[in-house]
């Protein structure tokens, strides 16, 4: 038998159970999967390792980590892309949403000038000529507190298929930064602004929300059905920011800041998304709601790895653990993430599925990844 790849004596954790068996892509797709402890000749033998789907990530700043190692660094974009491309392959993500800020502010200390649409032009040239070990999508992050959001978002049309475009509202006072302490940690230090500075920019923020807030909102959920992406809310706080956002006809809630907030997510059949950073830590980075307090109360669908590509992996096995349910774990970072953004051809050990999938040995200390295929090409 002839094939691309050929995995045997494996734990294949299927979309309701983990089965002994074998798995084998052909022509970039899952062909057949079978149980049983046999290791036909030609397999690789897995040793009983764990195979599963490859990882789908909506959201990682961590594009943006490369293209500005530093504030004010700006690195050339292709180099970047490239090196983030390779990061998140050799941590088992195998799809991926590229988080890209539209929405700028153009004076003081706080500025942030407009580069989505150079970035994506570069992305998707280089996902053309093939140069990328993972799948690359478009994830539009929609800074209402801005100068310029609907300017930058009209750049972008339907050719472009941007998958995702997330409302983010980061006015001082509400959502994320309720603790302004919390937000002039967070920007202070990276912009390095003494107190007047700060108090200056938080004056600057307030008055956008005020001038532009209402009219950016309306306008990105215009735009997101233009674009034919599904939509995002993002650090809804209150039952009524997620009223809003059910309205809006959000598909997924990215991070829900409270208990409040995700109940009504729960309520509303929005699914729920939270940061593998807050859930491996054991809280958030700004004094939010604690993922395992989501976990725990039967309110998580989806996690992200946000900052750190590395934890989506470790984050699933944590939940394993608290869930005592290893596929239903696997499913917020494959199956789950796939469907909220409408790709159905991946996410799950099925024949006809995309061959994307990881083998990961576990450990006591942290899951061990072992080999990553892309359409049945080892990439990691």
């Amino acid at each position: 038998m002839s094939a691309d790849l050929w995995l045997a004596n494996a734990q294949l954790v299927l979309p309701d159970r983990t089965a002994l068996g074998s798995i084998t892509i052909e022509a970039g797709v899952i062909s057949e999967i079978a149980e049983g402890d046999s290791i036909p000749r030609g397999a690789l033998d897995c040793g009983g390792d764990l195979v599963l789907p490859g990882l789908v990530e909506l959201h990682t700043d961590n594009v943006e980590r490369h293209i500005e190692p530093r504030p004010e660094v700006d690195w050339p974009h292709l180099p970047a892309l490239l090196a983030h491309d390779a990061e998140l392959a050799s941590t088992g993500i195998t799809t991926v949403f590229d988080a890209m800020r539209v929405g700028s502010i153009h004076s003081g200390k706080g500025r942030y000038i407009d580069y989505a649409r150079k970035l994506a032009d570069e992305l998707l040239s280089a996902r053309a000529d093939g140069m990328f070990k993972i799948s690359h999508f478009l994830h539009l992050r929609a800074e209402i507190c801005s100068e310029t959001l609907l300017e930058e978002l009209a750049a972008f049309g339907p050719e472009d298929r941007v998958g995702i475009v997330s409302l983010m509202d980061h006015t001082p006072g509400q959502r994320q930064f309720r603790d302004l302490t919390a937000l002039k940690t967070y920007v202070a230090k990276k912009r390095g602004m003494n107190d007047a500075e700060f108090a200056e920019h938080v004056q600057n923020l307030l008055g956008l929300q005020e001038r532009f807030g209402a009219k950016h909102e309306k306008g990105a959920v215009a735009e997101a059905t233009r674009l034919g992406a599904v939509l995002a809310s993002h650090d809804d706080t209150t039952a009524a920011h997620v009223a809003t956002s059910a309205t809006n006809g959000v598909g997924f809630a990215e991070f829900p800041t409270t208990a409040e907030a995700a109940l009504a997510c729960r309520e509303q059949g929005i699914a729920i998304m939270m940061g593998a950073p807050n859930l491996i830590r054991g809280g958030s980075h700004s004094g939010n709601v604690a993922a395992e307090e989501l976990a725990k109360k039967d309110m998580l669908d989806i996690v992200s790895s946000d900052y750190v590509p590395s934890a989506l992996l470790l984050s699933a096995f944590h939940l394993a653990r608290i869930w005592d349910d290893l596929p239903r774990a696997i499913a917020t970072v494959t199956r789950n993430p796939a469907q909220a953004a409408r790709l159905d051809d991946r996410g799950a050990l099925h024949v006809g599925m995309r061959g994307d999938v990881l083998r990961v040995r576990q450990t006591e200390a942290a899951p061990l990844l072992r080999g990553v295929w892309s359409q049945g090409t080892k990439i990691g």
